[in-house]
């Protein structure tokens, strides 16, 4: 029989915290893609690799927070923990293949489309996979055209991301493209919610494996939370990150530098023609007497 599910049993609290960690995750992980731009290569890998965890534990949580609220008249629902956890392994992975393109491509053409698609089809996938780690007495069925839209959606939305990332320099641009980012991304996951359709078997017994809703949101929300926390401090010392104005240019590209050692080699021809022109009175005073 078709079960009655609610997406919504706390009101508006899980959707808004979920969109809470969903700009909080996309805020830090924009500011330390345009940081990895603006570094030295040596630097670059550490900045992306803190960008692709910040981006990929923000849409986790906001997934788990969102499922909080997520209740099935009549079926209790419970959690396979390593399927959970590698749905956040598959976001960080997958985010991070497509920050680093752009990293290293720069997000212009077909680098940002390839980060932008790989980053998108990571973020469907940490859900779908998320939700494949369900236990409950009965089965989801999906519509395929709205599973569609949600995946159209969350590739948009990582090109998006990408792209303000390396665009936007100053700080408040980057905060609002983290609320733009937020939005896509809970809204990928709401319209994921609608392609659900849930069948139950018709018993009432409780599943035998799984963890239950209570016993993974504490560690659902202390370690990615503690670690978004950590990223946040990383990212408020910085001060071109936090200061840093629309006139950043990457360093690989910094004007001045050739310029500098021109004026040098040009300062110093002088000083040798000064120097022969006072050699050669000395040499010719002999002959003169």
């Amino acid at each position: 029989m078709q079960g009655t599910v609610d997406g919504f049993s706390y009101g508006t609290v899980t959707p808004l915290v979920a969109y809470l960690m969903a700009c909080l995750g996309g805020a830090l992980g924009l500011r330390c893609t345009t940081r990895a731009l603006l570094v030295a290569h040596s630097w670059r890998p550490g900045w992306l690799a803190l960008g692709s965890a910040a981006i990929g534990s923000g849409i986790w949580t906001m997934h788990f927070v969102a499922m909080m609220g997520f209740t099935i008249h009549g079926a209790p629902i419970h959690y396979d923990r390593p399927m959970t956890y590698a749905s956040l392994a598959v976001a960080i992975v997958m985010v991070g293949v497509g920050i680093f393109i752009v990293g290293y491509r720069g997000a212009t053409g077909s680098a940002l489309f390839t980060g932008g698609t790989i980053t998108g089809l990571g973020v469907a996938s940490m859900h779908y996979l998320g939700m494949a780690g369900m236990r409950f007495d009965g089965e989801f069925e999906y519509d395929i055209l709205t599973v569609s839209a949600s995946v159209v959606v969350a590739v948009v939305a990582a090109t998006a991301a990408l792209w303000a990332a390396g665009q936007v320099r100053g700080f408040v641009w980057s905060v609002g493209a983290s609320l733009v980012m937020g939005v896509a991304v809970s809204g990928m996951h709401y319209i994921g919610m609608a392609a659900l359709t849930v069948h139950l078997h018709g018993g009432t017994a409780a599943p035998a494996g799984g963890d239950s809703p209570a016993a993974l949101l504490a560690p659902m929300l202390i370690g990615p939370l503690a670690f978004l926390l950590l990223a946040g401090v990383v990212v408020m010392f910085d001060p071109l990150m936090v200061m840093g104005g629309p006139d950043w240019t990457p360093v690989d590209h910094k004007p001045g530098v050739p310029a500098r050692e021109l004026v040098a080699h040009t300062a110093r021809r002088p000083a040798v023609r000064t120097r022969r022109t006072q050699d050669r009175p000395r040499s010719r005073a002999p002959q003169n007497r």
